[in-house]
């Protein structure tokens, strides 16, 4: 069994209820660094950053209306760490001309020194569409070519050419090109689409909550699909790990929550690599900036290396 690499979506810049801590909402650029920073400290293969253009007002309450834009955070973060690499999870790129997007990612990439990974997705809120002049209808299909047409825009030639059936682009030029030959495409989302998509156009997947029974069955039908398309190229295959609370909590974490020892923390982790998975997404309970950054290090400590 190899080694599982471990990363994390920065807190702040998303704020859903479904995984925001109270804290978030007063918290600011300084408490996000410092955040980012410790990840990077704690050999953190990546820290991610979420997409959303606007929230319509049916959907604020659940979602908040905070969700800071992934290419200026990644940016920002990519000039205030080192070595962990900048993941968008998951950039809704269908809302974006490639060559828009192509563009904005490339300069990511070249300003980080080859640290992004271009995770995408293919949205759900139908007013964004609406508002934005994507047809909502056809997410999947715009985000089947969107992935095409960027394959194209990201590669190593300064005049990208592409056509398909949404867009067509040739004798464009684009500088700076990516600093790596070939940025990482990972692939969210757990419905059937999704993992077809992941299949067939991926270098990696990231299911969006799957409960630990679920997956062997899903990453089963990620590699016959793979394996039926003949792609040999591997496929970094993802989950998003329980709420963790490295150690002994004094406060309610929630029943979901896997806390206590480390050395039993990292035995119950380590069965996603049993399954087949190569990377965990992890998220700590936390109370506050202090607490999370604790988190962050004792789990880099005490549990990271155990983790193979």
């Amino acid at each position: 069994m190899t080694r599982l690499a471990y990363g994390m979506q920065l807190p702040i810049q998303s704020q859903s209820t479904m995984y925001a801590e109270p804290w978030e909402a007063g918290a600011d650029v300084g408490d996000l660094a410092e955040i980012a920073r410790a990840a990077d400290r704690g050999g953190f293969d990546y820290i991610a950053s979420c997409d959303h253009v606007a929230i319509p007002r049916r959907l604020a309450e659940a979602m908040s209306t905070t969700w800071y834009d992934p290419v200026a955070t990644l940016s920002y973060l990519a000039g205030i760490t080192e070595r962990v690499r900048l993941l968008s999870h998951v950039a809704i790129v269908g809302l974006r001309h490639p060559l828009l997007s192509a563009k904005q990612y490339a300069t990511v990439d070249h300003l980080s020194g080859g640290r992004l990974i271009l995770g995408v997705g293919a949205g759900h809120v139908q007013e964004e569409f609406e508002a934005l002049g994507v047809d909502f209808a056809r997410r999947g299909a715009v985000l089947d070519e969107s992935v095409d047409a960027l394959r194209a825009a990201l590669g190593p030639d300064e005049f990208p050419s592409f056509k398909g059936e949404l867009y067509s682009f040739e004798g464009l030029g684009q500088l700076p090109r990516p600093a790596q030959s070939r940025v990482p495409v990972w692939v969210g989302g757990s419905s059937a689409p999704a993992i077809r998509r992941a299949a067939l156009k991926g270098d990696g997947w990231l299911p969006q909550g799957d409960p630990r029974d679920r997956l062997p069955e899903k990453i089963e039908k990620l590699k016959r699909l793979r394996a039926e398309a003949g792609i040999e190229a591997p496929l970094t295959i993802g989950t998003i790990t329980e709420p963790l609370y490295v150690g002994a909590p004094a406060w309610e974490v929630g029943r979901r929550t896997l806390s206590g020892d480390p050395g039993a923390m990292a035995e119950s982790l380590r069965a996603y690599a049993a399954m087949g998975v190569h990377q965990i997404q992890v998220r700590f309970r936390s109370r506050g900036r202090a607490e999370l950054v604790d988190q962050i290090s004792a789990f880099a400590a005490d549990v990271a290396p155990q983790l193979s």
